[in-house]
């Protein structure tokens, strides 16, 4: 008997995990991307996803049941698809192209008995309202009935060493019970728990639930991370002492601002939806999102400020900048806060320079210079900026070297050192 053949429609962060999964439990994957460098990367095991290595990439490659491609020709006689494509804003409205793109290409090669995954983020009522005509339309098919359809929110979080896609509970969903027993069959074989619930839009707002509640709290605790500083309280140690509470208190870190595809844009997808059906707005996610949008502001005015009491001006100053990702570990730079306080800094006259181990050079904004983390980067800074305090940094020679350190992750500590 042959084995099944997934498609998996997008080769990031959540894609190529996905794919490699399936190729260890046994299955034929093809890897669709429309990107072609990165398809031509992956053919020759060069992985650009930090929590896939390039053995394990090689392994995948090696076996004969991973084929990386960009023509959906070769989707042809699938069992299941799976799409895994961007869900950006554009001009705070979801743009759902990439979905759209995704579906009118597989639609022409789905069968009778095939399953149609969507994990992409998006708002309630998606698979339901926009996958499914597409790809009855394209196929000739219709769901439920001759094609299962389901929705499985992706819960990767790059650059965790605990929290792989194995062992992180899996949602799942369908159209109809039997397109959620076929949706939940496939996800059995490649993690260790399953969660079906009753229809595609709870997954969806499953998913948008679990990170308005980070973006929220994120926001609740910048705001009082900016306050504490005017009434000089070190919040840092508060949220410590708040952590020994072994209930009803779950700890939040404050920092320079949210990125990542998740935080900055999946709330907006609720806020939209609500504004959209029931002509409400979404307080909560509005004031959480201009909370955070402020924060890589006042890390700028903070700098400038330390600098000044100095006597130094930003203009002209030099300025070491320690990760440009949004989050630690990775080299994650979509929508990343770092970056945007980099470009403040830049545009009031400093002259930049970053620590980034993990970034690929050609996401590194333009005008930064990229740098290795040496006693004469930190002594010759005006200031060095904790931005994303990456694990393989070496935080006691910044303290040892720098006149002056910004702290927006409480990684170091010491006479010279200013926390956020």
């Amino acid at each position: 008997m042959s084995a099944e053949k997934l498609v998996v429609i997008g080769q990031g962060y959540v894609g190529l995990p996905l794919a490699m999964r399936a190729v260890e439990a046994g299955m034929d994957v093809v890897g669709l991307d429309v990107n072609a460098d990165r398809v031509k990367r992956l053919a020759s095991g060069e992985s650009f996803v930090e929590d896939i290595p390039a053995d394990r990439l090689g392994r995948a490659l090696g076996s004969g049941r991973y084929r990386p491609s960009t023509e959906y020709a070769d989707a042809e006689g699938f069992d299941i698809c799976v799409i895994t494509v961007p869900t950006p804003l554009r001009d705070g409205v979801p743009d759902l192209s990439y979905v759209e793109q995704a579906g009118g290409g597989i639609g022409p090669y789905l069968r009778p008995g095939c399953a149609v995954i969507l994990e992409s983020t998006t708002y309630p009522g998606t698979t339901e309202e926009l996958l499914r005509p597409l790809l009855e339309s394209a196929s000739g098919l219709t769901a439920p009935g001759d094609f299962h359809l389901g929705y499985s929110p992706e819960r990767i979080d790059p650059g965790n060493a605990v929290w792989k896609l194995e062992n992180t509970p899996k949602v799942v969903s369908g159209v109809d019970a039997a397109s959620r027993e076929r949706v939940d069959a496939f996800y059995r074989r490649l993690v260790e728990r399953t969660v079906p619930v009753d229809s595609t839009r709870v997954a969806e707002l499953t998913k948008l639930i679990e990170n308005t509640f980070r973006q929220v709290n994120i926001a609740l605790i910048n705001e009082l991370t900016m306050l504490s500083h005017h009434l000089d309280i070190d919040v840092w140690q508060a949220i410590e002492a708040a952590e020994t509470k072994p209930f009803g208190f779950m700890p939040f870190r404050p920092g320079p601002g949210v990125g990542g595809h998740c935080l900055p844009i999946d709330p907006c997808y609720l806020s939209w939806q609500v504004k959209r059906r029931l002509g409400r707005q979404f307080r909560f996610i509005e004031l959480a999102n201009d909370v955070n949008h402020e924060m890589p502001e006042h890390v700028v005015r903070r700098i400038m400020n330390g600098l000044n009491r100095a006597g130094r001006a930003v203009s002209g100053a030099r300025l070491l900048l320690l990760g440009l990702a949004y989050k630690p570990n990775t080299g994650d730079m979509r929508d990343s806060p770092a970056v945007d306080v980099a470009r403040r800094l830049q545009d009031l006259g400093a002259e930049v320079r970053a620590v980034e181990p993990y970034a690929e050079p050609h996401h590194l904004p333009g005008g930064v210079v990229v740098v290795g983390l040496t006693e004469r980067e930190v002594r010759e800074a005006d200031a060095v900026v904790v931005v994303t305090d990456h694990d393989c940094l070496d935080y006691d020679l910044v303290v040892r070297h720098a006149r002056y350190v910004f702290d927006t992750r409480n990684r170091c500590h010491g006479p010279t050192v200013e926390r956020l």
